[in-house]
């Protein structure tokens, strides 16, 4: 029998509101997909569609129909999945405006191919043998929220810390900063931030070399997307260095990707499958990256702990020394039972228990 592939919504439960310049979450919805094939009883890959609302391309109103269409097409085309072939099933099946689907299908299908146990990708994180490096990261509240934030983080055995600026005050943003390096210098507890945008372009410069003084690792996504003349200009003159975040979303072609990174010449890119299309768009960002010198951290996008296990695999595969983004699994009230845990700041695979997805 070919491969049948089905989902359903799952509404992920913030512990406590998560606050970025975009707005404030309490919940979020993944579609869990789940892959069999009646001839390997009890295989199942499963995968996680999560659209990030305002800012993914496929948060759109008709989503599930979109997902429907194309788990109605994966079903009737009696697949079979091979590595050779993984590439040219995600190539023609899922179009290019559904990326959180490509990832979701991809992974599942990742899964299921190595026997339906979680573990895609076979390497020292996956087999319990070393951690990855994380950094911390403080949501936008109130000040006070945003101090007991930090302590908790730090309290957690984070050395770097990644606090999100553009919400509440600036001159509040820049107090708490200041209090962390009071206490603690750089070579101690390294601090980068992201504005996810919220700069404009008359205030960015000023409020960068405001920034400055606390001797910040790096800033996210400083202004808008899509403002490439003054972003490249940013990325020469800042004195903080700048990380593109949400300007590589909605961009697959490779050639576009190069010439838009050669052309801004950032100093980093911050890489989540979930909104790039997956894996096999993310490795060519980071071939890409390779070549032009530019420095890079792949970030979890508030998937469930199916997506985080998924996305911290394949982050494993590259041994990147940088901490990573890969703290949602702390998130959720409702999130899914796994193998994971934080420990000392870096992400332990093996240490906390069996998958426990009931589906």
């Amino acid at each position: 029998m070919p491969l049948q592939i089905v989902f359903k919504p799952h509404l992920l439960q913030f512990k406590t509101e998560a606050g970025t310049s975009r707005g404030v979450l309490t919940q979020k919805t993944s579609w869990i997909l789940k892959i069999t094939d009646s001839e390997q009883p009890g295989v199942v890959g499963y995968g996680e569609c999560g659209p990030l609302p305002g800012l993914s391309i496929d948060d759109i109103p008709d989503f599930k129909e979109q997902l429907t269409s194309v788990c109605e097409l994966f079903n009737s085309l009696d697949l079979e999945v091979y590595p050779f072939n993984l590439a040219i099933i995600l190539e023609q099946l899922v179009p290019e405006h559904l990326p959180s689907v490509r990832f979701g299908i991809e992974m599942a299908l990742l899964d299921f191919m190595s026997g339906g146990r979680r573990v895609l990708y076979k390497n020292p994180f996956s087999c319990a043998e070393k951690g990855i490096l994380m950094n911390g990261l403080i949501w936008m509240g109130s000040y006070e929220n945003m101090l007991e934030q930090v302590e908790h983080k730090l309290a957690q055995g984070f050395s770097t810390l990644k606090m999100k600026v553009g919400a509440i005050d600036f001159e509040k943003e820049l107090r708490i900063l200041e209090s962390i390096r009071e206490r603690f210098p750089a070579k101690d507890i390294t601090l980068r931030v992201d504005a996810n945008g919220a700069f404009h372009a008359d205030e960015a410069d000023e409020k960068l070399k405001s920034l400055a003084v606390y001797d910040l690792h790096s800033i996210e996504q400083p202004v808008k997307a899509g403002q490439h003349e003054l972003m490249s200009q940013l990325c020469a003159t800042s004195p903080v260095p700048v990380a593109l975040d949400e300007e590589l979303i909605g961009i697959f072609d490779y050639r576009k990707k190069f010439a838009l990174l050669k052309k801004i010449q950032p100093p980093f890119i911050i890489l989540k499958p979930t909104l790039l299309g997956g894996f096999q768009h993310t490795m060519e960002w980071i071939e890409i990256a390779n070549r032009l010198k530019i420095s890079w951290w792949i970030t979890s996008a508030l998937e469930s702990n199916i997506g985080l296990n998924a996305i911290a695999q394949f982050t494993a595969n590259y041994n990147n020394p940088l901490p990573q983004g890969l703290g949602t699994g702390q998130l959720y009230t409702n999130n899914f039972t796994s193998p994971m845990a934080i420990v000392d700041g870096e992400l332990i695979y093996g240490q906390a228990g069996e998958w426990g997805i009931n589906y």
